[in-house]
């Protein structure tokens, strides 16, 4: 059986043709739609959203030892809020909350250490431009 050279070249160009499609498919096209569908950034600051984390909430009791307390300001989509004014605080005159206050990055988050030179727990809390957030977490000091 003899293959045609108009065939062979209809084949090709149909399989090449597919393949292109298959690219800008697959490739190209999702590019473009990402480029034009990027959300706008985040602005409305949700409470129920946000956290108050503690990345290590257990130091010795030397003044030197910290506690470090990550704030994450978010959005009612869990999207991080831009330089928002964010203050941590204690009820406990124990600790020493380093800096008291400061603007979240592009994430929406802003890092706080804590030290004490006493033993005990204390509880830390964050407000966000005035408004206290409604959970804390609880750091503690040992010697």
């Amino acid at each position: 059986m003899k293959v045609k050279p108009k065939t062979v070249a209809l084949i090709l160009s149909i399989i090449l043709g597919l393949g292109v499609i298959y690219y800008l498919a697959s490739v190209v096209v999702p590019r473009i739609l990402v480029s034009l569908t990027k959300a706008a950034p985040a602005k409305k600051v949700s409470m129920a959203q946000s956290l108050v984390l503690g990345e290590k909430i257990l130091a010795r009791a030397d003044g030197k030892d910290k506690c470090k307390i990550n704030v994450f300001v978010l959005d009612a989509e869990g999207k991080g809020v831009d330089k928002k004014r964010v203050e941590l605080t204690s009820l406990e005159k124990m600790v020493k909350i380093e800096p008291t206050q400061g603007l979240t990055n592009g994430d929406g988050r802003v890092s706080f250490e804590v030290s004490s030179m006493n033993e005990g727990q204390a509880e830390i809390r964050a407000i966000v431009e005035g408004v206290e957030l409604g959970r804390g977490v609880k750091v503690t000091f040992r010697n």
